[in-house]
């Protein structure tokens, strides 16, 4: 008798343990992390760092990052992404581009047009 009360109780906490652990998918409308995709953005920052200031060597040629704003489906999104120096000179505040990234990396900037 005591084993099989104690047997019940167990299979009834995993019952409940099952229950708890699943749970409705999520509300959030951005594709943040889903693979490769595409966003529209426009550049609203752009910032460089001289050789010697925090995060740059004294000998290279200084860091370079663009600032985007994006809809990632219904999100309005703010990245910042190093970039190289051709991208920084080809891209300056409100041009409109093509984000393509992998995950939450920047993969390449494209022009919109």
């Amino acid at each position: 008798m005591r084993l099989r009360r104690f047997a019940l109780s167990i299979a009834v906490a995993a019952v409940l343990a099952a229950g708890c652990a699943s749970s409705k998918p999520s509300n959030n409308p951005s594709q943040s992390g889903k693979g490769f995709r595409t966003l529209e953005a426009v550049v609203v920052g752009r910032l460089y760092s001289p050789p010697g200031s925090p995060g740059t060597t004294m000998g290279g040629s200084g860091s370079y990052s663009l600032d985007f704003e994006a809809k990632d489906g219904e999100a309005t999104v703010h990245y910042s992404f190093p970039v190289t120096r051709d991208q920084y000179n080809r891209y300056h505040e409100g041009d409109r581009v093509k984000l393509v990234m992998a995950d939450n990396d920047l993969r390449d900037i494209r022009s919109a047009n």
